[in-house]
């Protein structure tokens, strides 16, 4: 594997209560130099980033619904997902109701999965969808449970986390997911604590089809494979 190679596997973001403008425009200068393939943004930003994306070929903008704790109601998670559709969105990650699951509430999860992951599918245009199970707040029966549900979404992806709960990089428990996961035809994106090349190599040795990763620590995973 190459440094590009590598970088295309790779989601960079600005998703920060800080974040502005200029961290935007930070972030994607480097996906553009190092060819990452996808910048993501909070919702209120997606109408400029997909403006600045519109003419970079392999780099794709997405942005979150229901971010980060997924406790919002499904009303409100299907208009920010129609307004994300709306500003040109091509990646959206769908953080679970992960209280709502926890409570066993599986049917409600699972339904208002299937009701944003349908206007995505039903756009007109590709978009790919990715949901967000939290790892660090689930027991491994949860993941388990959480793997059935994903599955059964019609999602593209399962997203391990947002990054905003502490924990590791998660290796064996994203081995234990890739492992339930065998033979549904369910990707995984590996998300939250990632920091070295080891990891990195460790997650894609076991399949591991997409990385969320601090841009600093993307960047020099990157540069690690020149």
């Amino acid at each position: 594997m190459n440094a590009r190679e590598a970088a295309r596997l790779i989601d960079i973001s600005a998703v920060r209560t800080h974040h502005t403008m200029s961290d935007i425009e930070e972030i994607v200068g480097y996906a553009k130099e190092y060819k990452f393939i996808n910048v993501h943004v909070l919702p209120n930003w997606m109408k400029q980033l997909s403006e600045m994306l519109k003419d970079v070929e392999g780099v794709y903008a997405g942005g979150p619904v229901g971010f980060p704790s997924g406790a919002h109601k499904t009303e409100t998670k299907v208009v920010e997902a129609k307004g994300l559709i709306e500003d040109g969105i091509e990646e959206m990650d769908i953080v679970m109701n992960v209280g709502r699951f926890k409570n066993k509430e599986y049917g409600y999860v699972l339904k208002e999965l299937r009701e944003i992951i349908g206007l995505a599918k039903n756009a007109g245009r590709p978009i790919l969808t990715k949901v967000l199970i939290e790892l660090n707040c689930l027991t491994e029966e949860e993941a388990d449970k959480a793997c059935e549900i994903v599955v059964s979404s019609g999602a593209d992806f399962l997203k391990t986390g947002t990054g905003w709960v502490p924990g590791d990089a998660n290796i064996e428990r994203i081995r234990r997911i890739k492992k339930n996961l065998a033979g549904t035809g369910m990707k995984v994106k590996a998300a939250g604590g990632i920091r070295t090349r080891e990891e990195f190599d460790e997650l894609l040795e076991m399949g591991v089809e997409r990385f969320g990763i601090n841009t600093q620590s993307a960047i020099e995973i990157v540069k690690s494979f020149e």
